[in-house]
């Protein structure tokens, strides 16, 4: 807070910035940028992980009166899991061996003083989608990067977003050998049927559009 009370950006963004995850510095400010243009209403994140993109879109989500709801289920994706690459042993919860990065994300949240900015959903995108129904302004999917996930999560949420909302998606690589293919497919899902149009790129991160066309 600054000494009138205020949120401080500035701290925000270094908690950010220090949170475990994988969102560059770049690839923030254009996410943020993304946040910043999207309508004001509903904005849903899916694969909070430790919350560090989490606190980009609260910040922006507080200044401009947005609803933020961040949405993981917190044992992780399957490149988090024990002998994968990104697996981190200090996330994994001793009482019951598995991957736990709820606790991580409540610290990061409350360091960064934007707990009043966004509501955490702990449950899987297979639970939630059963019952979502609120209309979106932004979706930023950075879940399970799996082909099946991916493609659930993108046909079970994006269907939601209104016409002039944005669709954020991360880790875009259309070579593959620079990471993997399921979020390139899902940009290439939604820009080929005719429901979205790409409006910005920056490294792995797409943001599109939602036109008026029929949701496919």
């Amino acid at each position: 807070m600054t000494t009138d009370g205020a949120p401080d950006d500035a701290a925000a963004r270094a908690v950010a910035d220090d949170a475990k995850g994988f969102l560059p510095g770049d690839e923030a400010d254009a996410l943020r940028a993304a946040a910043a243009a999207a309508p004001v209403g509903t904005w849903l994140e899916i694969g909070t992980y430790c919350g560090k993109s989490t606190v980009h879109l609260a910040t922006v989500a507080r200044a401009r009166g947005a609803q933020l709801v961040t949405l993981d289920h917190h044992r992780g994706s399957e490149e988090n899991q024990p002998g994968w690459e990104w697996h981190d042993a200090s996330l994994v919860d001793p009482h019951t061996g598995r991957l736990d990065t709820l606790p991580s994300l409540r610290r990061t949240l409350a360091d960064a003083a934007v707990e009043d900015a966004v509501a955490v959903l702990v449950s899987s995108t297979q639970q939630v989608a059963r019952w979502w129904s609120t209309p979106l302004t932004l979706l930023f999917l950075d879940g399970n990067h799996t082909e099946d996930v991916a493609q659930h999560d993108y046909a079970a949420f994006a269907r939601h977003v209104v016409p002039g909302g944005l669709l954020a998606v991360h880790d875009v690589f259309p070579d593959p050998r620079d990471g993997g293919r399921p979020p390139w497919h899902v940009v290439q899902r939604a820009t080929g049927g005719g429901a979205f149009e790409q409006v910005a790129e920056h490294g792995s991160l797409r943001v599109l559009r939602r036109s008026a066309a029929a949701f496919a």
